[in-house]
C-alpha cells in the first residue's frame, strides 16, 4: 500500500486527487492539507510514502517545504503538481530533492504513473521534460535564464515578486537578513538589472515567478 499526503492549497484539487487515487487498490490518501507549514508534524506523526505538493502554498511555498522534508526524512518521496511553467520549475525542484514533477494538465493516468514510479525509486518527468534533461535545447531563453540561478535564488526571487521584504523572506527561508541581500545582488547581476522593479519586471518576462 502506497501512503499519500496531498498539499494543495485548492480544496477542489485535494478532494478530485483524493477521491481519484483512493480508487486505486493500492493507494491510500491518509492526508489532505492547504499549506506547506502544516507537513512537517503531519508527516512526523503519520507513515507517508508519498506526498503530491503544490508549489505556490500559503505559508511557505512548496520549494522551501521540499527542501526541509528531504532534510528531516529522506524516505519521503515528494512529487511537486503545479501550474507553474515545468521546462522552469521541473528543475528546481529536481535540484531541491523532489523525485518528480507534473504540470497539473497532467492527465489521470500520469498522476498514477508518476506516483509509481517514484515509489520505486525512480524520477518522474512528462516525455517533454524526459528529452529536455537528455537533450538540452539551447535555443530556449527561458531554460538558459533559470540554468543561472540557484534554486535558493529561485525561492527569493519568487517572495521578492510577491512583495516580501528581505526581513519577511530571511525568516520564511531560515536565512539570516545579509544572506538575502547576497542573492538578491547575485539576482540582479544575473537578470542584468539594478532595482527590484526591473528584476520582478525580468523575472515575469522570462516566467521565473
Amino acid at each position: 500500500m502506497i501512503h499519500i499526503l496531498i498539499v494543495d492549497s485548492h480544496p477542489i484539487v485535494r478532494t478530485g486527487l483524493e477521491l481519484f487515487l483512493n480508487s486505486k487498490a493500492d493507494f491510500k490518501v491518509i492526508g489532505s492539507l492547504g499549506s506547506g507549514i502544516e507537513i512537517f508534524e503531519f508527516v512526523r506523526r503519520n507513515k507517508v510514502d508519498v506526498i503530491i505538493s503544490e508549489i505556490d502554498l500559503p505559508e511557505l511555498n512548496g520549494i522551501t517545504a521540499l527542501r526541509a522534508i528531504k532534510k528531516e526524512n529522506k524516505s519521503v518521496q515528494v512529487l511537486m503538481f503545479s501550474h507553474q511553467p515545468e521546462e522552469i520549475y521541473a528543475i528546481s525542484t529536481i535540484k531541491a530533492g523532489a523525485s518528480g514533477y507534473l504540470n497539473k494538465g497532467a492527465s489521470v493516468d500520469e498522476i498514477e504513473t508518476a506516483i509509481r514510479k517514484i515509489s520505486a525509486g525512480e524520477t518522474s518527468l512528462s516525455e517533454k521534460m524526459d528529452k529536455h534533461f537528455r537533450y538540452e535545447d539551447t535555443r530556449k531563453s527561458r531554460s538558459r535564464m533559470f540554468k543561472k540561478l540557484s534554486t535558493r535564488e529561485v525561492e527569493v526571487l519568487k517572495l521578492l515578486s510577491i512583495g516580501r521584504k528581505n526581513k519577511e523572506i530571511a525568516q520564511e527561508l531560515d536565512i539570516n537578513e545579509k544572506t538575502v541581500s547576497t542573492y538578491k545582488a547575485r539576482l540582479f547581476k544575473k537578470l542584468n538589472v539594478t532595482n527590484i522593479v526591473d528584476l520582478i519586471h525580468q523575472a515575469k518576462h522570462h516566467n521565473l515567478t
